[in-house]
């Protein structure tokens, strides 16, 4: 079998290697559009977890990590000038042209040849029997398929610029600044003894007060936006001690999410998709890079498990690989969320809840405490020192309506729309009071604004004592809870199909919610 590897980052490299191994008689070649000490970006991170698999099919990168890279426990939010941390969370990062280094090392060992500066397209590769698209979010090979592959592209709202420093952070550090045009916030963590990557995300009203818009972004990858990089120094100068920031091809984007229905096609010819060319997750919760050598694992079993069917092998390699990223994916979207809102969170909370309500965007309280318990007890100590009480028994109270308790009995009606929460009326139109706003959470984040729309034209008439908030997804439930709780000044109540009491306690713990509502 003759295979052509589109794209010599991580996941194509170690595809080379891996399916070398299995079919020692095959014959790869890796096309890279750029030279070979070229890369953009800095570093690369990876969670202790999330090695095992790929150590097991090749111990390359926890070698390389080992070698040149940092290693880290603990997590640091930084934010109005309190460091908090939180431990459990083991990580390591590398330099990405180190990694790539030893990539192409290994795979050049293995028997793949190696081509760079060579830009392929998909007519250009005649007399392959397969070609494998790991050419990145941007894939060339399958911009030009003209296949319906049921592609989804997703582009938060979030804007975000990769730099690197010379200051060394100790390990993932996030800090958080609100300064004269907005809100800006970084994620940095160490790549060697010398830099760290150092990536800002803003929202596009501070981006544009900022005068950071300015940037031909659509010019030739290569040149960096040095207004951002002057202007970002001199706002995070206090955090990173005056060091500098460092420029590859920095500049402003939007994060795209991008989830591919079918990975492959036989027509017209055999074309597989691996890494960013079929998936992408939001950096704050998945590596590109981790996913993309994943499939390399998946892609090459499945190769090496049906050597002469070659329709099968892809088959199984969708089977295989899909679920995983999925899993990443779904994870990936409250975080993703919780970054364009974080000006929010930053205004309304103290800096435990800050940091608590941060760490719990995509796990719980209990899932939290397992790993960091230390953390969770001080989140929860925090409560009690304000409040006199746990989470879960303070009493709330509010335009003359009380409650004893956060978790309440809901009543519904037979089609299952709540008419009462411990007898105090629910209603989507304004009545005499006291009574709860009923509100129905769109099924996509599409249908927000329209929700938030709604609940202010129903209380502008009839002040409700709380904001009931049921159907929906958790995440679109929980941005309205939030939406009423902050920006309105209104209790929220999370109404929920079934009691969990993790997600209770980590949903008024957090403020995404004043109580949590189940069906009596």
């Amino acid at each position: 079998m003759r295979i052509a590897v589109a794209g010599g980052g991580p996941g194509g490299l170690f595809f080379a290697t891996l399916v070398r191994r299995a079919l020692p008689s095959a014959e790869v070649t890796v096309f890279e559009r750029n030279r070979a000490e070229d890369t953009f970006g800095f570093g690369v991170v990876f969670s202790d977890r999330t090695l095992a698999g790929i150590d097991q099919a090749d111990p390359v990168l926890r070698e390389a990590l080992s070698t040149h890279g940092r290693h880290w426990e603990d997590i640091e939010v930084r934010v109005k000038g309190e460091r908090i941390r939180c431990g459990g969370n083991g990580m390591a990062a590398i330099a990405r042209q180190a990694l790539l280094f030893l990539l192409q090392q290994r795979a050049e060992q293995a028997g793949a040849r190696l081509r760079f500066t060579t830009p392929v397209s998909l007519t250009g590769l005649g007399g392959y029997d397969l070609l494998v698209a790991a050419d990145g979010t941007n894939s060339t090979v399958r911009g030009q398929l003209g296949t319906d592959l049921g592609v989804e592209v997703d582009t938060a709202t979030a804007k975000f610029i990769w730099f690197g420093t010379d200051y060394l952070f100790g390990g993932l550090t996030f800090v958080h600044e609100r300064g004269p045009d907005g809100i800006f916030a970084v994620h940095g963590y160490p790549i060697s003894d010398r830099v760290s990557t150092f990536i800002v995300e803003t929202d596009e009203a501070s981006w544009r007060r900022a005068g950071l818009d300015e940037f031909d972004v659509t010019q030739t990858p290569g040149a960096s936006d040095m207004k951002s990089k002057a202007y970002l120094e001199k706002l995070f100068a206090d955090q990173i001690d005056g060091r500098r920031l460092l420029t590859n091809n920095s500049r402003w984007a939007n994060f795209r999410t991008r989830r591919t229905r079918r990975w492959h096609t036989l027509s017209p010819r055999p074309v597989v998709l691996l890494g960013d060319a079929a998936h992408t997750a939001h950096f704050s919760v998945g590596s590109g890079t981790k996913m993309a050598m994943e499939d390399a694992i998946a892609l090459a079993a499945s190769l090496g498990e049906h050597p002469d069917d070659l329709p099968a092998a892809l088959a199984a390699y969708e089977v295989a690989a899909q679920p995983p990223v999925r899993q990443i994916q779904d994870s990936a979207r409250p975080s993703l969320s919780w970054w364009e809102h974080f000006g929010r969170y930053h205004d309304a909370f103290e800096p435990w809840q800050f940091a608590y309500h941060f760490l719990t965007r995509s796990i719980t309280d209990a899932r939290l405490a397992r790993r960091a318990p230390a953390f969770v007890a001080a989140s929860h100590e925090a409560w009690t020192a304000l409040h006199g009480a746990e989470p879960l028994q303070t009493p709330v109270f509010h335009a003359g309506w009380a409650a004893s308790e956060r978790v309440l009995r809901v009543t519904t009606e037979p089609d299952g729309t709540p008419c009462t929460v411990d007898g105090l009326p629910l209603s989507t139109h304004p009545r005499p009071a006291p009574w709860g706003a009923l509100l129905t959470a769109p099924d996509d984040e599409a249908g927000l604004a329209d929700a938030a729309r709604r609940l202010v034209s129903l209380i502008v008439d009839a002040a409700p004592v709380l904001v009931a908030v049921h159907g929906g997804t958790p995440l679109t439930r929980t941005l309205l809870c939030e939406h009423a709780r902050m920006e309105l000044g209104l209790p929220a109540l999370l109404i929920e199909p079934t009691l969990d009491q993790d997600h209770a306690v980590t949903a008024v713990l957090s403020g995404r919610a004043d109580l949590v509502g189940v069906a009596a």
